[in-house]
């Protein structure tokens, strides 16, 4: 195994997606965030006989504020293209040609593992709805991560039909077990609010991944390249 270039890759790969995907939350996620914060904590009331604006006047940019959250984002997309790259050279072993082009695939299926199998029983939440205890949430979440990721895996990389079926049962398990659900629903937030803040939320994290398996495929290409031309 490679360790310097997939160090080197996921560095890169990481930072460049990363600072454009906090980009992208700031710009798409983060004001429906902040909308939310103002039913959770009563400025706001859905609930009642007056009309509310659907465009409030929201904080303006906030260096420390926004500047962490872009730092935050930029160190869990290195973290996640460390996972992606060593997973292109696990790959690339295995007689798999990585391209940039097959890394824009290898981004959506780690949009699958991580964000929208979870989310198709956990969904992007609003602040003050209703949730079901955190450890079982927490239980399931992680469970239905590595039971996609590996029901992709077999698809992806099975020899026979065996391994095909084995990884169809991962992929469906998670969900026909349930993801934990609260007794009663309830919240301050408006649902057609809620429903943008999970679209968005959604939308953001397809586009960063996707972008993850572009550049975690096009800079594992290049560093080997530079590698080769320098021995």
């Amino acid at each position: 195994m490679q360790y310097g270039r997939i160090l080197a890759s996921a560095l890169f790969a990481g930072a460049t997606t990363g600072l454009i995907a906090a980009l992208l939350q700031l710009a798409f996620v983060q004001p429906t965030l902040l909308h939310s914060e103002l039913y959770e904590s009563g400025e706001l009331v859905h609930f009642g006989g007056e009309l509310v604006s659907a465009h409030p006047a929201l904080p303006g940019f906030d260096a420390m504020r926004d500047g962490m959250s872009i730092l935050f984002t930029v160190v869990i997309y290195i973290g996640y293209a460390m996972v992606m790259v060593a997973l292109l050279a696990i790959a690339e072993q295995r007689g798999r040609k990585i391209t940039p082009k097959k890394g824009l695939l290898w981004g959506m299926c780690g949009f699958i593992t991580f964000q929208f199998a979870p989310g198709l029983g956990l969904a992007p939440e609003v602040p003050g709805v209703a949730a079901a205890d955190i450890e079982l949430r927490q239980i399931w979440w992680i469970g239905t991560v590595i039971s996609t990721g590996l029901g992709l895996w077999l698809i992806a990389f099975g020899a026979n039909k065996g391994t095909y079926i084995i990884g169809a049962i991962l992929l469906l398990l998670p969900h026909v077990i349930g993801a934990p659900e609260p007794e009663v629903f309830i919240g301050p937030v408006p649902p057609e609010l809620a429903a943008l803040f999970a679209a968005r939320a959604f939308g953001v994290g397809m586009a960063a991944w996707v972008l993850l398996g572009l550049t975690s495929a096009y800079f594992w290409s290049a560093e080997g390249n530079r590698r080769q031309d320098t021995t």
